[in-house]
């Protein structure tokens, strides 16, 4: 059940015009049939009390009781069960206890822990003398549970209902998997027929009317799944934020403009970041472009801009995050959420209560917050940006955008991109693999137009003459291709394989797949990747596929190959220019 800080509270005599009860009249108030007001549900003792501590210290009537199952419950009361109504609407409305709160029937108490029932223990016996015997604890009479109602009965005190509360009905109706309607507090047909299937899954008579009991039990399911969250509202101060926050799994860790790191204190792996800084529309959507580049942030999902505010929803099989932002007077705020996979029920439920608790206070995080935090290009005010499992190299060798690579370069890879390093890449799918040669053809997704494309060698360069290799040695680090010099060591392999060269020149695994070329700009060749063996050959040591083979899986993917025609050797400049014009960053994503 939801916690709350509450603001401090006049006592209940002076806003209700209700007499407090005092201990002793407790037992008579039972007697008369009241009931409570359950503000908090805890799994174990200590919590417990440390959170009946805290409300003693705000409000009056508070009572702590074991539920028998291992929970603890926190409560008001007891009142009349007119009484208890008003207490509930007024406080709740107030925002003074948690909007599920709900009333709660003595008989579901299993034991009362506070105030303590029983006499204090007898002091231990002095030395040398026989034990004391401690008194017995008076006998506490079990509490009468208040008789259910009849039909007639649950329709008025249904009657007594607020908006607010029949639609939170069919919320937790539609939780419970018995109402797909409209929220709209009007309990028609469609509504009645949920209640009673309700009431049928949970062995009670299917007459569609549900009684106090009826609901409050149904209720008491739909809040249960927050239990263990630690659900309390928090004032940010510096960031400008109060909501709910669920403070049992995450803790406040650091700002670093313009976040709030709220970081996971235990074994659940959550986080929550507050967002907050000055700016206007263009900051707004920045921030929205941002965002969608982070390691937090999955790229599927939804995505919604307006003029004034934002939704992104991430969901991988690891995570789910959802990230929103609003400019109201020059002030951007909001939140991200990132939840593990697989717990849509719970997630669902929190991020409902932390968007209808959301509010902004006074301030704004500094632009300098946390300026002196760890700075590195792959981070953004701290947050990873998206990275690819890897990033190797490849060659534009049609027109409409097809592009060659290695077949190692794509393998296990849930989406594949082509690039200069300093965009985002174009989707591209994988036309045709060949296992003889290891290489891979990429199509784009949609049609593109190179700058230029590559020409093929119609033969092998002569052993010894100079060669060109261009690649994203660093893997899209650098916004341009690398461009090295080496020379031709072998037409074949070390074992004499054809459609093999062996080149002289200093390689980095992004370059892989790159392409390799003579002095007149020729392709002829496309570097492969080094093999895994527990032979080291000696450093500068490269293999490439042969132009030949190069063509030939070109053709047979229907692809033609361009021939290359010049023969006059080409400036460094030129080389270089040309290099990199058809070098491509293939880079996999997971």
């Amino acid at each position: 059940m939801t916690r709350y800080l509450l603001a401090p509270l006049l006592a209940l005599s002076l806003i209700l015009g209700l007499t407090l009860t005092t201990l002793p009249q407790r037992a008579a108030a039972q007697q008369a049939g009241e009931v409570y007001v359950q503000i908090q549900a805890l799994p174990n003792l200590a919590d417990a009390r440390q959170a009946i501590s805290y409300y003693e210290g705000y409000l009056s009537d508070v009572k702590g009781f074991s539920l028998g199952n291992g929970f603890y419950a926190i409560a008001l009361g007891p009142y009349t069960r007119g009484d208890a109504g008003q207490v509930l609407r007024v406080l709740r409305a107030e925002g003074r206890i948690p909007p599920d709160s709900y009333i709660a029937y003595p008989s579901w108490f299993a034991e009362q822990i506070y105030p303590p029932g029983a006499a204090p223990a007898a002091p231990p016996a002095p030395a040398g003398t026989a034990e004391a015997t401690p008194k017995a604890a008076p006998e506490v009479a079990e509490l009468p549970a208040l008789p259910d109602e009849s039909p007639a009965e649950a329709r008025r005190s249904e009657a007594q209902l607020s908006r607010a509360e029949r639609d939170q009905l069919q919320i937790a109706l539609d939780w419970a998997g018995v109402y797909n309607g409209a929220i709209d507090g009007a309990f028609g047909r469609g509504t009645r027929s949920a209640m009673a299937a309700w009431q049928r899954n949970n062995g009670h008579e299917p007459s569609g009317v549900l009684t106090t009991a009826q609901r409050a039990e149904l209720l008491g399911q739909y809040n249960a799944i927050l239990d263990g969250l630690g659900l309390a509202s928090r004032s940010d101060a510096r960031a400008g934020i109060r909501m709910d926050m669920p403070l049992g799994v995450v803790d406040f860790d650091r700002y670093q403009a313009p976040f709030a790191f709220y970081t996971p204190s235990g074994e659940l792996d959550a986080q929550l970041i507050l967002i907050s800084q000055e700016g206007d529309q263009e900051t707004l959507f920045g921030l929205y472009d941002i965002l969608q580049t982070l390691q937090i942030v999955p790229e599927d999902g939804p995505r919604q801009r307006n003029s004034d505010s934002f939704r992104i929803e991430g969901r991988s099989s690891r995570v789910v995050t959802h990230a929103e932002a609003s400019l109201e007077g020059g002030e951007i705020k909001g939140f991200v959420l990132v939840w593990p996979a697989g717990d849509s029920q719970r997630r669902t439920r929190l991020l409902e209560q932390m968007q209808a608790s959301f509010t902004r206070t006074p301030g704004v995080l500094p632009h300098d917050a946390g300026a002196g935090a760890e700075q590195s290009v792959d981070l953004v005010s701290g947050l990873e940006i998206r990275k690819p499992l890897k990033g190797r190299s490849g060659v534009y060798v049609a027109e409409d955008g097809a592009v060659l690579t290695l077949a190692s370069a794509v393998s296990g890879c849930g989406r594949v991109t082509v690039g200069s390093g300093l965009d985002d890449g174009a989707p591209m799918k994988i036309a045709a693999t060949d296992p003889a040669t290891g290489l891979a053809l990429l199509r784009p997704v949609e049609a593109s137009a190179p700058m230029a494309v590559a020409r093929i060698a119609t033969m092998s360069p002569r052993i010894s003459s100079e060669i060109v290799l261009a690649g994203y040695s660093y893997e899209g680090l650098l916004g341009a291709p690398s461009v090295s010099w080496g020379t031709l060591a072998d037409v074949r392999g070390l074992s004499g394989e054809e459609g093999i060269s062996r080149l002289d020149i200093a390689t980095l695994p992004g370059d892989a797949g790159g392409p390799v070329f003579d002095s007149t700009g020729a392709l002829v060749g496309l570097l492969t990747a080094p093999e895994d063996s527990n032979r080291q050959l000696p450093e500068g040591v490269a293999f490439a596929v042969a132009p030949l083979s190069l063509a030939e899986m070109l053709t047979g993917s229907g692809v033609s190959p361009v021939a290359a025609s010049g023969s006059a050797p080409l400036t460094p400049n030129a080389l270089t220019r040309h290099a990199q014009e058809v070098t491509v960053l293939v880079q996999c994503w997971e």
